[in-house]
Protein backbone atom coordinates (compact mmCIF):
# COMPACT_ATOMS: atom_id res chain seq x y z
CA UNK A 1 0.00 0.00 0.00
CA UNK A 2 2.85 2.34 0.86
CA UNK A 3 4.42 1.81 -2.56
CA UNK A 4 1.12 2.57 -4.27
CA UNK A 5 0.81 5.84 -2.33
CA UNK A 6 4.38 6.83 -3.22
CA UNK A 7 3.81 6.06 -6.89
CA UNK A 8 0.56 8.04 -6.84
CA UNK A 9 2.21 11.08 -5.28
CA UNK A 10 5.14 10.82 -7.69
CA UNK A 11 2.69 10.54 -10.59
CA UNK A 12 0.84 13.66 -9.46
CA UNK A 13 4.08 15.62 -9.16
CA UNK A 14 5.36 14.73 -12.60
CA UNK A 15 1.84 14.92 -13.99
CA UNK A 16 1.47 18.61 -13.18
CA UNK A 17 4.86 19.26 -14.82
CA UNK A 18 3.60 17.50 -17.95
CA UNK A 19 0.46 19.62 -17.59
CA UNK A 20 2.52 22.85 -17.64
CA UNK A 21 4.18 21.72 -20.89
CA UNK A 22 0.80 20.66 -22.27
CA UNK A 23 -0.66 24.04 -21.37
CA UNK A 24 2.01 25.78 -23.43
CA UNK A 25 1.18 23.55 -26.39
CA UNK A 26 -2.54 24.25 -25.93
CA UNK A 27 -2.04 28.02 -25.78
CA UNK A 28 -0.11 28.05 -29.04
CA UNK A 29 -2.52 25.65 -30.73
CA UNK A 30 -5.51 27.79 -29.70
CA UNK A 31 -3.81 30.93 -30.97
CA UNK A 32 -2.24 29.77 -34.23
CA UNK A 33 -3.20 26.12 -34.85
CA UNK A 34 0.51 25.25 -34.68
CA UNK A 35 2.10 22.44 -32.65
CA UNK A 36 5.31 23.94 -31.26
CA UNK A 37 7.91 21.18 -31.16
CA UNK A 38 10.47 23.69 -29.85
CA UNK A 39 8.53 24.17 -26.59
CA UNK A 40 10.86 21.90 -24.61
CA UNK A 41 14.04 23.40 -26.03
CA UNK A 42 12.88 26.94 -25.17
CA UNK A 43 12.12 25.75 -21.63
CA UNK A 44 15.64 24.33 -21.36
CA UNK A 45 17.10 27.63 -22.58
CA UNK A 46 15.28 29.60 -19.87
CA UNK A 47 16.47 27.10 -17.24
CA UNK A 48 20.06 27.67 -18.34
CA UNK A 49 19.45 31.41 -17.98
CA UNK A 50 18.43 30.77 -14.35
CA UNK A 51 21.60 28.72 -13.86
CA UNK A 52 23.75 31.54 -15.24
CA UNK A 53 22.15 33.99 -12.83
CA UNK A 54 22.66 31.62 -9.90
CA UNK A 55 26.32 31.15 -10.89
CA UNK A 56 26.67 34.93 -10.55
CA UNK A 57 25.34 34.77 -6.97
CA UNK A 58 21.94 36.21 -7.86
CA UNK A 59 19.23 35.44 -5.29
CA UNK A 60 17.42 32.16 -6.09
CA UNK A 61 13.97 33.74 -6.39
CA UNK A 62 15.29 36.60 -8.54
CA UNK A 63 16.91 34.03 -10.84
CA UNK A 64 13.63 32.07 -10.88
CA UNK A 65 11.66 35.18 -11.79
CA UNK A 66 14.30 36.20 -14.33
CA UNK A 67 13.96 32.86 -16.13
CA UNK A 68 10.17 33.21 -16.25
CA UNK A 69 10.49 36.75 -17.63
CA UNK A 70 13.00 35.45 -20.18
CA UNK A 71 10.36 32.92 -21.21
CA UNK A 72 7.91 35.73 -21.95
CA UNK A 73 10.47 37.63 -24.01
CA UNK A 74 11.77 34.58 -25.90
CA UNK A 75 8.24 33.43 -26.70
CA UNK A 76 7.28 36.85 -28.06
CA UNK A 77 10.45 37.09 -30.15
CA UNK A 78 9.96 33.57 -31.50
CA UNK A 79 6.49 34.44 -32.75
CA UNK A 80 7.52 37.77 -34.28
CA UNK A 81 10.73 36.57 -35.96
CA UNK A 82 10.11 32.95 -36.93
CA UNK A 83 6.36 32.29 -36.94
CA UNK A 84 4.61 35.46 -38.11
CA UNK A 85 6.15 35.40 -41.62
CA UNK A 86 4.63 31.92 -42.06
CA UNK A 87 0.98 32.90 -41.51
CA UNK A 88 -1.00 32.11 -44.62
CA UNK A 89 1.67 29.69 -45.86
CA UNK A 90 1.22 25.88 -46.10
CA UNK A 91 0.46 24.26 -42.73
CA UNK A 92 3.62 22.16 -42.88
CA UNK A 93 5.93 25.20 -42.88
CA UNK A 94 5.49 26.20 -39.20
CA UNK A 95 5.95 22.58 -38.12
CA UNK A 96 9.24 22.32 -40.01
CA UNK A 97 10.37 25.65 -38.56
CA UNK A 98 9.53 24.57 -34.99
CA UNK A 99 11.54 21.36 -35.45
CA UNK A 100 14.40 23.45 -36.81
CA UNK A 101 14.13 25.73 -33.75
CA UNK A 102 14.31 22.66 -31.50
CA UNK A 103 17.62 21.63 -33.06
CA UNK A 104 18.95 25.21 -33.17
CA UNK A 105 18.14 26.10 -29.56
CA UNK A 106 19.52 22.84 -28.18
CA UNK A 107 22.71 23.37 -30.21
CA UNK A 108 23.06 26.94 -28.90
CA UNK A 109 22.55 25.75 -25.32
CA UNK A 110 25.22 23.08 -25.80
CA UNK A 111 27.66 25.57 -27.33
CA UNK A 112 27.22 28.11 -24.52
CA UNK A 113 26.84 25.92 -21.43
CA UNK A 114 28.32 22.65 -22.62
CA UNK A 115 26.68 19.34 -23.44
CA UNK A 116 27.47 17.68 -20.11
CA UNK A 117 24.97 17.10 -17.33
CA UNK A 118 24.81 19.37 -14.31
CA UNK A 119 22.67 19.69 -11.22
CA UNK A 120 20.12 22.38 -10.47
CA UNK A 121 19.38 23.21 -6.85
CA UNK A 122 15.70 23.02 -5.83
CA UNK A 123 13.85 25.76 -4.01
CA UNK A 124 13.01 23.43 -1.12
CA UNK A 125 14.18 20.12 0.31
CA UNK A 126 13.65 17.00 -1.79
CA UNK A 127 13.73 14.72 1.25
CA UNK A 128 10.46 12.86 1.70
CA UNK A 129 7.95 14.05 4.29
CA UNK A 130 7.21 11.94 7.36
CA UNK A 131 3.60 11.76 8.54
CA UNK A 132 3.62 10.16 11.98
CA UNK A 133 5.55 6.92 11.56
CA UNK A 134 4.95 6.84 7.82
CA UNK A 135 7.62 8.14 5.48
CA UNK A 136 6.33 9.36 2.11
CA UNK A 137 8.43 9.84 -1.02
CA UNK A 138 6.85 13.27 -1.31
CA UNK A 139 8.96 16.29 -0.45
CA UNK A 140 8.45 19.96 0.29
CA UNK A 141 9.70 20.67 -3.23
CA UNK A 142 6.95 18.41 -4.61
CA UNK A 143 4.40 20.52 -2.72
CA UNK A 144 5.93 23.62 -4.32
CA UNK A 145 5.68 21.98 -7.77
CA UNK A 146 1.99 21.19 -7.28
CA UNK A 147 1.18 24.65 -5.93
CA UNK A 148 3.10 26.45 -8.72
CA UNK A 149 1.38 24.64 -11.58
CA UNK A 150 -2.06 24.91 -9.98
CA UNK A 151 -1.60 28.67 -9.60
CA UNK A 152 -0.55 28.84 -13.27
CA UNK A 153 -3.59 26.82 -14.35
CA UNK A 154 -6.02 28.93 -12.33
CA UNK A 155 -4.47 32.09 -13.75
CA UNK A 156 -4.85 30.84 -17.33
CA UNK A 157 -8.46 29.74 -16.75
CA UNK A 158 -9.31 33.14 -15.27
CA UNK A 159 -7.56 34.83 -18.19
CA UNK A 160 -9.58 32.94 -20.81
CA UNK A 161 -12.96 33.00 -19.09
CA UNK A 162 -13.21 36.35 -17.32
CA UNK A 163 -10.90 38.91 -18.96
CA UNK A 164 -11.08 40.99 -22.13
CA UNK A 165 -7.62 39.76 -23.12
CA UNK A 166 -8.80 36.16 -22.92
CA UNK A 167 -11.86 36.98 -25.02
CA UNK A 168 -9.66 38.64 -27.64
CA UNK A 169 -7.29 35.66 -27.65
CA UNK A 170 -10.18 33.26 -28.28
CA UNK A 171 -11.59 35.50 -31.00
CA UNK A 172 -8.18 35.84 -32.68
CA UNK A 173 -7.72 32.08 -32.67
CA UNK A 174 -11.08 31.03 -34.08
CA UNK A 175 -12.10 34.01 -36.26
CA UNK A 176 -9.08 36.29 -36.87
CA UNK A 177 -10.65 38.20 -39.77
CA UNK A 178 -13.79 38.96 -37.78
CA UNK A 179 -11.66 39.95 -34.79
CA UNK A 180 -9.72 42.41 -36.95
CA UNK A 181 -12.97 43.97 -38.17
CA UNK A 182 -13.96 44.46 -34.51
CA UNK A 183 -10.75 46.31 -33.78
CA UNK A 184 -8.70 43.52 -32.22
CA UNK A 185 -4.98 43.74 -32.96
CA UNK A 186 -4.64 40.07 -33.81
CA UNK A 187 -0.87 40.20 -34.30
CA UNK A 188 -0.27 41.47 -30.78
CA UNK A 189 -2.69 38.94 -29.36
CA UNK A 190 -0.88 36.05 -31.08
CA UNK A 191 2.44 37.35 -29.77
CA UNK A 192 0.95 37.41 -26.27
CA UNK A 193 -0.21 33.82 -26.69
CA UNK A 194 3.28 32.65 -27.63
CA UNK A 195 4.78 34.62 -24.73
CA UNK A 196 2.41 32.99 -22.23
CA UNK A 197 3.04 29.55 -23.71
CA UNK A 198 6.80 29.90 -23.36
CA UNK A 199 6.29 31.25 -19.82
CA UNK A 200 4.44 28.01 -18.98
CA UNK A 201 7.23 25.98 -20.54
CA UNK A 202 9.85 27.95 -18.60
CA UNK A 203 8.06 27.13 -15.36
CA UNK A 204 8.03 23.44 -16.31
CA UNK A 205 11.76 23.55 -17.01
CA UNK A 206 12.54 25.16 -13.66
CA UNK A 207 10.42 22.58 -11.85
CA UNK A 208 11.75 19.49 -13.60
CA UNK A 209 15.45 20.48 -13.61
CA UNK A 210 16.02 19.66 -9.90
CA UNK A 211 14.56 16.19 -10.50
CA UNK A 212 16.77 15.33 -13.47
CA UNK A 213 20.22 16.37 -14.58
CA UNK A 214 20.20 19.60 -16.58
CA UNK A 215 21.41 19.17 -20.16
CA UNK A 216 20.54 20.64 -23.57
CA UNK A 217 18.25 17.65 -24.25
CA UNK A 218 16.67 17.60 -20.78
CA UNK A 219 13.16 18.48 -21.91
CA UNK A 220 12.92 16.12 -24.91
CA UNK A 221 11.17 13.24 -23.05
CA UNK A 222 9.13 15.75 -21.02
CA UNK A 223 7.88 17.31 -24.25
CA UNK A 224 6.76 13.87 -25.50
CA UNK A 225 4.77 13.26 -22.32
CA UNK A 226 3.46 16.83 -22.37
CA UNK A 227 2.27 16.38 -25.94
CA UNK A 228 0.55 13.14 -24.94
CA UNK A 229 -1.14 15.01 -22.08
CA UNK A 230 -2.29 17.82 -24.38
CA UNK A 231 -3.78 15.35 -26.87
CA UNK A 232 -5.45 13.35 -24.11
CA UNK A 233 -7.12 16.41 -22.62
CA UNK A 234 -7.86 18.05 -25.96
CA UNK A 235 -5.62 20.56 -27.70
CA UNK A 236 -8.25 23.29 -27.28
CA UNK A 237 -8.71 22.90 -23.52
CA UNK A 238 -6.46 24.39 -20.78
CA UNK A 239 -8.39 22.33 -18.22
CA UNK A 240 -7.81 19.28 -20.40
CA UNK A 241 -4.07 19.98 -20.25
CA UNK A 242 -4.19 19.70 -16.46
CA UNK A 243 -6.28 16.54 -16.42
CA UNK A 244 -4.31 15.00 -19.28
CA UNK A 245 -1.04 15.78 -17.52
CA UNK A 246 -2.15 14.16 -14.28
CA UNK A 247 -3.54 11.09 -16.06
CA UNK A 248 -0.32 10.74 -18.04
CA UNK A 249 1.84 11.22 -14.94
CA UNK A 250 -0.08 8.64 -12.94
CA UNK A 251 -0.03 6.14 -15.80
CA UNK A 252 3.71 6.48 -16.34
CA UNK A 253 4.39 6.29 -12.60
CA UNK A 254 2.39 3.08 -12.16
CA UNK A 255 3.89 1.45 -15.25
CA UNK A 256 7.44 2.43 -14.25
CA UNK A 257 6.91 1.38 -10.64
CA UNK A 258 5.37 -2.03 -11.28
CA UNK A 259 6.77 -2.99 -14.70
CA UNK A 260 10.11 -1.18 -14.84
CA UNK A 261 11.25 2.22 -16.10
CA UNK A 262 11.95 0.81 -19.57
CA UNK A 263 8.18 0.38 -20.03
CA UNK A 264 7.22 3.98 -19.22
CA UNK A 265 7.24 5.23 -22.81
CA UNK A 266 5.27 2.18 -23.93
CA UNK A 267 2.72 2.82 -21.17
CA UNK A 268 2.27 6.43 -22.29
CA UNK A 269 1.83 5.33 -25.90
CA UNK A 270 -0.76 2.68 -24.98
CA UNK A 271 -2.70 5.20 -22.87
CA UNK A 272 -2.70 7.67 -25.75
CA UNK A 273 -3.85 5.07 -28.27
CA UNK A 274 -6.68 3.86 -26.03
CA UNK A 275 -8.04 7.36 -25.35
CA UNK A 276 -7.79 8.44 -28.99
CA UNK A 277 -9.52 5.26 -30.10
CA UNK A 278 -12.45 6.07 -27.83
CA UNK A 279 -12.48 9.87 -28.11
CA UNK A 280 -10.17 11.15 -30.90
CA UNK A 281 -10.77 14.84 -30.13
CA UNK A 282 -9.55 14.41 -26.54
CA UNK A 283 -11.36 14.24 -23.24
CA UNK A 284 -12.44 17.88 -22.94
CA UNK A 285 -12.68 18.98 -26.56
CA UNK A 286 -15.94 18.92 -28.45
CA UNK A 287 -16.06 17.21 -31.83
CA UNK A 288 -16.35 19.75 -34.62
CA UNK A 289 -17.93 19.42 -38.04
CA UNK A 290 -15.61 19.64 -41.01
CA UNK A 291 -16.76 21.04 -44.35
CA UNK A 292 -16.00 18.73 -47.27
Amino acid sequence: MGRFVDLTLNGFTYGVIYAAVALGLVLIWRATRIVNFAQGALATLTTYIAVSLLDRSVNYWLAFAGALFAGLVIGALTERVFIRPLYGKPDLNPIVVSIGLLILVESIAGAIWGSGDRGFEPAFSQIGISVGKTHLEFSHFDVFVLASVLVLMVGILVLFRWTNLGLRMRASAFAPEVARLLGVRVGRILTTGWALATFAGALAGLLVAPKVLLSPNMMDPILVYGFAAAVLGGLDSPLGALVGGIVTGLGISYVGGYMGSSMETVGAAVLLIVVLSIRPEGIFSRPSARRV
